[in-house]
């Protein structure tokens, strides 16, 4: 199955920098599209987050997140809440920066995981990618939640919304995959 990751060797610097900053755009377009969900709303953040390590590789994944990370600190509203709950510095000294740590982790994992894969371990590299985003989430978050509390604040809100995410994603490349 061929995916962008496969054709981009030959690109140019240019065309490989336009790709960044457009997953970079993905990424913020999806930290502020909300859905109705149960038991919170969600983005579709972590969405665009494992689709674009899946769909482009650790490297350029990685590079998106960075760029994006970079918008944010310049002070453009472009994390989940921003600007209410704070621009640039006053954002990351909040309780979700650990995921947005996680999430720069998840392109690595999920990228370099899923090269290659057909659907099953192309999920199992998203999952991976969630558990990656978790990890220093919680880290982090556990400066700011009880310790007896932490898995139903970080985790039991958002794994059910998580794991529909990595179907989509999963089956959203597979189409995309077999249409080349």
């Amino acid at each position: 199955m061929l995916l962008a990751q496969d054709r981009i060797a030959g690109q140019s610097l240019a065309a490989k920098a336009g790709l960044t900053l457009a997953a970079a755009a993905l990424i913020a377009l999806g930290a502020k599209i909300q859905l109705p969900f149960w038991p919170v709303p969600m983005t579709l953040q972590t969405l665009a987050v494992l689709v674009i390590a899946a769909g482009l590789g650790p490297r350029l994944g990685l590079a998106a997140m960075g760029a994006y990370m970079a918008a944010g600190l310049a002070g453009l509203p472009v994390f989940a809440g921003s600007p209410e709950r704070g621009l640039g510095l006053a954002y990351l000294a909040g309780p979700t920066t650990g995921f947005l740590i996680g999430m720069a982790l998840a392109m690595v994992v999920t990228g370099a995981l899923a090269q290659g894969r057909g659907l099953g371990l192309r999920a199992l590299a998203m999952i991976a990618g969630t558990v990656a985003i978790y990890v220093p989430g919680l880290i982090w978050l556990s400066a700011f939640v009880p310790a007896d509390r932490l898995l139903a604040v970080g985790v039991a809100p958002f794994i059910l919304g998580d794991m529909v995410k990595v179907a989509i994603g999963a089956l959203a490349l597979q189409m995309v995959g077999t249409r080349r």
